[in-house]
């Protein structure tokens, strides 16, 4: 190992150009950094992570550690983090493994995972997507573009949230969370569409409006999810957005809260 400026940084690491490495940080042998990362104090990343560009990991942060799973077997998995995304103090990211056939965690561009945070192994996280603090997500989650996750959360492993979806602080999340709607409480429950965050990125008044319309469908209108679906795709054939829908839905394998 090579001490750098009271950092541990393996001479067999790649190192991209115009990196910040502050004093006392671990980076192991089998670690690539993109150009224009920050890599803040006592931030500790293992083999087998892969940074994007313009990365910050804030103190404490743990990247790579092996997997909190008694199938583990010290095989090689790894964690790849997109560009610009930012991990803040005492967050984990765990590394995939082989039991799950996806050997792989994986973080998108642009996301925020915020303090004390926890991924777990073989969970995809898509781009701009929001974890707050201490929230704990199981393995092998899916985490679609856009969403966010409140405070506190629980999200169970083999979960789904989908693309804009907003998940209330404090939730257990047992469902598979469909895409563009707030969902919260304790069991999970519906709470409506997720009407400040698509206005923010930039959804016509009209697509809201549909969105609420395909939602009433599913969880207003009386009918069990197969006709609700059925419906939906009879009165909006052409809609991009019933389309996300009802593939999240009919590809749900623990099921859509209610």
């Amino acid at each position: 190992m090579e001490l750098i400026n009271g950092s541990y940084i393996h001479p067999n690491a790649k190192i991209g150009k115009n990196v910040k490495i502050e004093p006392f940080c671990y980076i192991a042998e089998n670690v690539e950094i993109g150009d224009d990362c920050v890599i803040g104090p006592h931030a500790t990343i293992y083999d087998y992570v892969k940074l994007g560009k313009g990365c910050q990991v804030f103190p404490g942060a743990v990247i790579g550690a092996v997997p909190q799973d008694l199938k583990f077997d010290g095989e090689i998995t790894h964690v790849e983090v997109g560009d610009y995304t930012v991990i803040r103090e005492c967050a984990t990211i765990n590394r995939g493994t082989a039991a799950s056939g996806r050997f792989l965690t994986k973080i998108g561009s642009h996301c925020l995972i915020m303090s004390y945070a926890h991924i777990a192994h073989d969970c995809r996280v898509g781009d701009h997507c929001i974890v707050v603090s201490h929230v704990g997500v199981a393995g092998e989650t899916d985490i679609d573009d856009w969403a966010i996750i409140g405070g506190g959360t629980m999200v169970h492993q083999f979960s789904r949230i989908g693309t804009h979806a907003m998940v209330g602080g404090a939730t257990g999340v047992s469902k598979d969370v469909p895409p563009y709607i707030l969902a919260a409480r304790n069991p999970i429950s519906y709470e409506g569409i997720n009407i400040v965050g698509l206005r923010r990125r930039g959804f016509s008044v009209e697509e809201i409006e549909e969105i609420k319309n395909i939602y009433k469908i599913i969880y207003e209108d009386d009918k069990n999810i197969s006709d609700a679906l059925r419906i939906i795709d009879q009165l909006f054939p052409e809609s991009k957005h019933a389309k996300v829908i009802s593939s999240f839905i009919r590809n749900s394998k623990r099921g859509i809260c209610r």
